[in-house]
């Protein structure tokens, strides 16, 4: 049977390194079955939680949800501030978190900062939690 890789990238923040028990500074590429097939290595599970934990706020998904709801536009941090009734700094620390977690991208123009989803991002998060890819995982089992 085939198997299936998902792999997202991961862009600590800076300090994060230590605390996730390796060297996470630059861009790391995790490559995880889903978790149902097979258990996470310790370093696969240290990436992994750094993009849960940045989803894992209230204000996150809410932003990620509104930047990815634009379809495929980007969304300016100017646009993203009143609907969530937060300051620009607190939407752009936010926004950061999601960036460094490799789920947005950002793209500075004069004073103003524009992010977007980064493709296929979500769809590889969603693939690890997915039950079918990891029954096609599993040896049969020895009934």
């Amino acid at each position: 049977m085939a198997t299936t890789l998902v792999t997202f990238s991961v862009a600590a923040p800076a300090g994060r390194a230590a605390e996730a028990g390796g060297d996470l500074s630059g861009v790391l590429d995790a490559c995880c079955v889903p978790l149902a097939a097979a258990p996470l290595s310790a370093e696969d599970a240290e990436r992994l939680a750094v993009v849960l934990k940045a989803i894992a706020v209230p204000t996150r998904l809410r932003l990620l949800s509104m930047i990815c709801a634009r379809g495929g536009d980007e969304a300016c941090v100017c646009e993203l501030t009143e609907p969530l009734g937060l300051t620009q700094p607190t939407v752009s620390h936010h926004l950061k978190v999601l960036v460094d977690a490799g789920l947005i991208s950002r793209d500075k123009r004069g004073v103003w900062a524009y992010y977007r989803p980064v493709p296929g991002a979500l769809a590889a998060l969603g693939a690890l939690f997915s039950a079918e890819g990891a029954n096609a995982q599993r040896p049969p089992s020895r009934a």
